[in-house]
């Protein structure tokens, strides 16, 4: 049993207690109905009773038939009640969790394996919770029960009952740790599949223009085969362990009848006594039958439990102040470094830079050189290894860990480099800006993003569905909807990740014309890999090997001739004044 998902019974406790119990109390049934069917055949055969003498005791049986149909149907819909309140809330937790660990654990992740997680992995959980879980507790006590009744009765089919039990338990285990083991292949390699085939469908328009295609499909067919030869296995283990059980129970009952039998026939048993005992050796045996053909539901939930459990227990940004702030003036970087991998790979190493009120601040580098880290450090999606951020409020100073994760990131536009567009309307898209906006406001803030034409020409124009990441729009389109979020709000800070690099000249001028405009008095920070859009910065901070090499205006890194002056050469830039 994992505990872990035991340990999520709490959360259905009610219906958990309540299906225990229905099903002990359908032992005791089985444990009446045996004991009345021994009595009435006795009756009818030894003492010749007739009907009307059996009338009542025909009649208690069939109410404990009925009874017990009832309490197994309860049962049931009690046990499919703790298994989609588990799952609901479980999926939730999970989902949550993800979208607090953010973009920082996601982007390290493939969307596919965490899609099959959130979705098949808690639904491969229902069997767990609606069969395995009430079968074990069902198969301790109620075999529990009846031993109980034997020892009342008959010493030798009370030790038969004590030792052949036991054997079927472990030849379960003995199958079990092998079936364990299939089950965790198969997971992940379904996991695996999963992931892939969605990586390839999002990149089939690359796949087809390189001729790619055929060679997808060929790993597919690789990948596939490698999960049927698991499911095979796991099929195979399971098809032996219900062998097994069925041979063990069989031969169980087999010896029970036997040994009851000889005595029967020499004096040593009573007849009644005798049937009841062989009439209910078989419901021993059932419930650790029913506990194995359950078993590898239960290692199927288990494996996809090791990678949700996995998702869980990652920790989360240690992001629990609770400070707010009105008036931010500075950003401070003091010593900043912080290394991926749990400290293998760094990213950023003593980092020390501030950031004014009003100022325009671009960061460039070649890639991997530290700068999105910067970004993802100021957003709070991961934290500083050592050093310090701290925010100038007024005539406080925050440190940022100490701030309200939510606040802090009110006071933030954040345009990255790939949005996302979701399969809504473009007016709903642009309203993740403000979700209060008006109609008004929505047409303002297209227009300040050189999208209000081409809007305009949808034939459902604000309200024209854009499909699942824009599908429906080019490159260019998606990102001045992008930047109409932003011209919804009105914010201390502004972060820019390549904002315009999908725009024509024209549109890239009248865009970075409204920016300027919108974004006055503000900290903008602009993330360029396009170095000529950032020649009017008030300061540039040159990134290499996650520490800042050099930093001034444009015209002074030109005139220094250092690694500013090589990126613009490396890029083709220009490198005069005003380039």
């Amino acid at each position: 049993m994992d505990r872990r998902l035991m340990a999520e019974a709490h959360r259905a406790r009610l219906a958990f207690v309540a299906t225990v119990c229905l099903g002990v109390f359908s032992g005791i049934l089985i444990i009446g109905q045996s004991y009345l069917l021994s009595q009435i055949i006795a009756s009818a055969f030894l003492e010749q009773a007739v009907l009307s003498q059996l009338g009542p005791l025909l009649i208690i049986l069939l109410a404990i038939i009925l009874l017990r149909g009832i309490t197994q149907s309860v049962a049931t819909w009690t046990a499919a009640e703790v298994a989609i309140r588990i799952k609901h809330d479980l999926r939730k937790e999970l989902i949550e969790h993800i979208v607090k660990l953010g973009p920082a654990f996601t982007q390290q992740e493939r969307s596919g394996e965490l899609t099959i997680t959130a979705t098949d992995g808690i639904e491969t959980l229902d069997g767990f919770f609606r069969d395995y879980l009430p079968a074990l507790f069902t198969s301790l006590l109620v075999p529990l029960a009846i031993l109980f009744v034997a020892l009342s009765l008959d010493l030798l089919t009370f030790i038969v009952l004590l030792l052949t039990g036991p054997l079927i338990i472990i030849f379960m285990v003995l199958i079990g740790m092998v079936a364990a083991a299939y089950s965790n292949t198969r997971y992940a390699q379904l996991s695996q599949m999963s992931a892939h085939f969605l990586d390839v469908m999002q990149g089939l328009l690359t796949l087809k223009l390189f001729n790619r295609s055929k060679a997808q499909i060929e790993t597919i067919r690789r990948i596939t085969d490698h999960y049927r030869e698991s499911t095979m296995n796991v099929l195979r283990v399971a098809f032996l362990s219900a062998f097994m059980l069925e041979f063990m129970a069989t031969i169980s009952v087999a010896v029970v009848a036997v040994e009851i039998g000889l005595r029967l026939l020499n004096g040593g048993i009573e007849f009644q006594q005798a049937l009841f005992l062989l009439v209910i050796a078989p419901e021993f045996y059932l419930p650790l039958r029913q506990l194995g053909a359950r078993f590898h539901t239960g290692r199927d939930s288990a494996a996809a439990a090791d990678r949700i459990y996995a998702i869980l227990n990652t920790p989360l940004p240690q992001q629990s102040g609770d400070q707010s702030i009105h008036d931010i003036q500075r950003i401070e970087f003091a010593h900043v470094s912080h290394a991926y991998a749990d400290g293998n790979r760094p990213a950023l190493d003593d980092v020390s830079f501030t950031i004014e009120r009003g100022e325009h601040v671009a960061i460039v580098g070649a890639t991997g050189s530290g700068k999105s880290t910067i970004i993802n450090l100021l957003l709070g999606f991961i934290q500083p290894t050592e050093g310090q951020i701290r925010i100038h409020d007024g005539d406080n100073v925050h440190e940022l860990h100490a701030l309200d994760i939510v606040t802090w990131r009110q006071q933030m536009a954040w345009v990255p480099q790939r949005s996302y567009l979701f399969n809504k309307t473009i007016a709903d898209n642009i309203c993740i800006g403000n979700p209060d906006a008006t109609a008004e406001q929505i047409a303002q803030a297209a227009e300040s993003a050189a999208a209000h034409t081409f809007i305009q020409e949808f034939p459902h124009g604000y309200q024209t569905l854009v499909d699942e990441n824009g599908a429906r729009l080019s490159g260019g389109q998606a990102q001045r909807i992008v930047l109409a979020r932003m011209f919804l709000r009105n914010v201390p800070i502004y972060i820019f990740d390549e904002a315009t690099s999908s725009l024509d000249r024209e549109n890239e001028a009248l865009v970075q014309k409204n920016l300027r405009q919108h974004t006055q008095g503000s900290i903008v920070i602009n993330v360029a890999h396009r170095l000529n859009t950032i020649t009017q910065a008030d300061k540039i901070l040159v990134l290499d090997g996650g520490r800042i090499i050099e930093s001034g205006t444009h015209n002074d890194l030109i005139q220094a001739q250092g690694a500013y002056f090589h990126l613009l050469q490396a890029y083709g830039e220009t490198t005069h004044d005003g380039a």
